[in-house]
């Protein structure tokens, strides 16, 4: 009979599982070519049970939505090796897989998966997923506003072995460089992907080594076991109840109607029970969310309400998702599905707030921008001879809640990524930015306001582009909570030969030709209120109106006279 592992020692396993996603995460974004990873850290790691895929471990830098997901399309590499519909696996060997319809999101988010080895048999399995600029598709950068098919959006992979003990498979490797743009550079991507698993089975090896297998598998239990408890005990101390709230998406991008996410959350006893399924039916464009990211998008949501718990699949056991047949949450080959991960996610997540905030006031903020504000422009550049595809991400304001105003110019609510610095950026591509600022004024008032989203102009200096948005809240703004108003909508503005262009779905739309002059202007949203406006301190609103957050006119609209 083995000794039960003590406090200490369980809590210096945790910390040491995490610090090998940590590291992971650090060696994928510095060894990446692409802005995107390399300094939006648009990517995420983590470590994954070799019986079912379930999740272990992920570092503070991943993105939750794709640490939840990962566990999904791991257990399907899983499940397709037991039955002969994958390759098994050999040490050194690194699967690639993009499939959204297997465990994923969209096709531009691509994760790779590689067994971890001990006495000839898998201990565990690693995988990351990073964000690539380009994965083919009829439009630059992946994100078409009007596809009708996944085929239309890029190359969708299954699980194949892009590396084979330990050695990139060149013929793998043409057939993806055969079918993508600007191939040659997405080699080191790909590089760097696979450098980061492979740093992270050395780190974990040395743990392995150093308590023994089986400690580390009972820890690994151990964990499992508590992040359920400490989820189960959170949720005990909610009332028992039913709540309900409602979400929009502006557009499918093909048919100019909102979408409606109808969100119903029962707590009984010690579980929360999601129920989505008065939602709008499938969608003719691509702002379907295939399950996966629609159960991962809920996790996330809990885990913003629930920060101390500890994240790993035990922290999910709790939250029962019934799943959304016949909505669009629950997207099925082949529908498009290209807006799911940045965009459809952070609806869910809204609605998931937006109904929890009834239950437990103190813990839950109003919506957040609750937009990646995907923007790719892809052309030639005539100055360096080559092509390129750029892709810009940008952050918004988050809600306010029960002690404070939102944060401005946050993150999105998916993920950690942040924009990348504009002189990166301006040094990669030939592009000029003409303003970059928070938005004034765009944050819903409250008795502690939404925070900021941010203002930027963008001018093609050089060669022809092609300019394609796949966005949100344009027409609808990130909703306030308890008496406090909306955030202000997302905003797009294409300027062609001086004229201004509203996109028709007001931020999504694809293939917009542009010349050297033509500049593209984005506002991102901000963050809904939080309680009566009229309930906020006057000094605070002279505060805004000093910093030039508010004009006066605008406090005293919003707030009332003071």
């Amino acid at each position: 009979m083995t000794k039960p592992l003590d406090a200490i020692t369980l809590s210096v396993i945790q910390a040491a599982l995490a610090q090998v996603c940590d590291e992971m995460d650090l060696t994928f974004s510095r060894a990446a070519f692409s802005p995107v990873i390399a300094e939006a850290n648009d990517r995420s790691d983590g470590i994954y049970s070799a019986e079912d895929g379930s999740l272990i471990a992920q570092g503070i830098g991943g993105l939750p939505v794709f640490v939840g997901v990962m566990q999904y399309s791991t257990r399907t590499i899983i499940e397709m090796i037991a039955d002969g519909r994958c390759q098994p696996p050999e040490e050194g060997d690194i699967y690639i897989v993009n499939d959204p319809y297997l465990g994923g999101t969209h096709l531009m988010d691509v994760r790779f998966a590689m067994p971890v080895w001990r006495g000839g048999k898998i201990f565990c399995w690693l995988s990351n997923t990073g964000h690539w600029p380009d994965i083919g598709g009829s439009v630059p950068g992946g994100f078409s506003a009007s596809a009708t098919a996944v085929e239309q959006e890029g190359l969708r992979l299954p699980p194949v072995k892009l590396f084979k003990r330990g050695k990139l498979d060149p013929e793998i490797h043409a057939i993806i460089a055969s079918n993508i743009r600007i191939a040659d550079q997405r080699i080191g991507d790909i590089k760097a992907q696979a450098a980061a698993l492979m740093v992270g089975a050395e780190r974990l090896a040395g743990i392995l080594d150093r308590y023994g297998d089986e400690t580390i598998t009972e820890a690994i239990a151990e964990l499992r076991r508590r992040a359920a408890d400490q989820m189960r005990a959170r949720i005990a101390e909610i009332p028992d109840g039913t709540w309900r709230s409602t979400a929009f998406v502006d557009s499918d991008g093909v048919v100019n109607e909102p979408l409606t996410i109808a969100l119903a959350i029962e707590k009984s006893g010690d579980t929360l029970t999601f129920d989505f399924s008065g939602s709008s039916a499938p969608c003719t464009g691509p702002m379907n969310s295939v399950l996966a990211t629609t159960l991962s998008s809920v996790y996330l949501a809990i885990r913003h309400i629930f920060p101390d718990v500890p994240i790993s699949a035990g922290a999910f056991e709790p939250l029962i998702v019934k799943r959304p047949e016949g909505t669009f949450l629950d997207a099925r080959y082949p529908r498009p599905v290209s807006g799911c991960a940045a965009e459809v996610s952070q609806r869910i997540a809204e609605a998931v707030f937006s109904a929890m905030v009834q239950a437990v006031p103190d813990k839950v903020t109003a919506a957040p921008a609750g937009s990646s504000g995907n923007f790719a422009l892809g052309g030639f550049d005539p100055a360096r001879g080559r092509g390129f595809v750029l892709y810009q991400l940008s952050g918004g304001g988050y809600g306010g809640n029960a002690r404070h105003d939102g944060l401005t110019n946050g993150c999105s609510t998916i993920g950690i990524s942040k924009s990348p610095p504009i002189e990166v950026m301006e040094q990669a591509y030939p592009i000029l930015y003409r303003h970059y600022a928070l938005r004034e004024g765009s944050g819903g008032a409250g008795e502690h306001r939404g925070g900021f989203g941010l203002s930027y102009e963008i001018e093609l200096l050089r060669g022809e582009a092609r300019a394609s948005f796949v966005m949100d809240h344009g027409r609808f703004g990130p909703q306030g909570a308890l008496g406090g108003e909306d955030g202000a909508v997302n905003t797009v503005t294409v300027w062609r030969d001086g004229v201004p262009h509203v996109p028709a779905h007001l931020s999504k739309e694809q293939d917009i030709p542009m010349k050297p002059g033509d500049r593209v202007s984005v506002g991102t949203p901000g963050g809904g209120g939080y309680g009566d406006p009229a309930r906020r301190d006057p000094a605070l609103i002279r505060r805004d109106v000093a910093m030039g957050y508010y004009t006066a006119e605008q406090a005293a609209e919003r707030f009332g006279p003071r």
